[in-house]
């Protein structure tokens, strides 16, 4: 499988890159975290490039709050959430459903991509 990472393109309408499976967003690789927010208190922090990226478009993606809609994808299992923002990057909420399905707990590494938008 492609290092996605490393096929990122610029997307003219916006800051962020066009990942290969379209619309923007990206891929990186995180450690689940354990944060007493809304529920469901295990989240995937987004590195601070990916971060960045995002926050450079944040104003044209939020639907109020700084929160971003997503589509996420961890392995087979492709779902809808947003991003929370967090300390100057964001997080990313997996839902009991994913962590089950793709067996991921607090401490566990994830490979995830995102497409940021509705």
């Amino acid at each position: 499988m492609p290092d996605l990472r490393r096929e990122l393109v610029a997307c003219p309408r916006c800051h962020l890159s066009t990942p290969p499976w379209g619309g923007p967003g990206g891929a990186f690789t995180a450690v689940a975290i354990e944060w007493r927010g809304p529920a469901p208190f295990v989240f995937l922090p987004v590195p601070p490039d990916e971060s960045e990226l995002i926050h450079d478009s944040a104003r044209e993606l939020t639907y109020g709050w700084g929160v971003i809609p997503v589509e996420a994808t961890i392995g087979g299992t492709t779902f809808s959430t947003s991003l929370f923002p967090r300390d100057g990057a964001y997080l990313l909420p997996l839902k009991v459903a994913v962590q089950r399905a793709q067996g991921i707990g607090v401490g566990d590494a994830a490979d995830v991509r995102i497409r940021l938008g509705r």
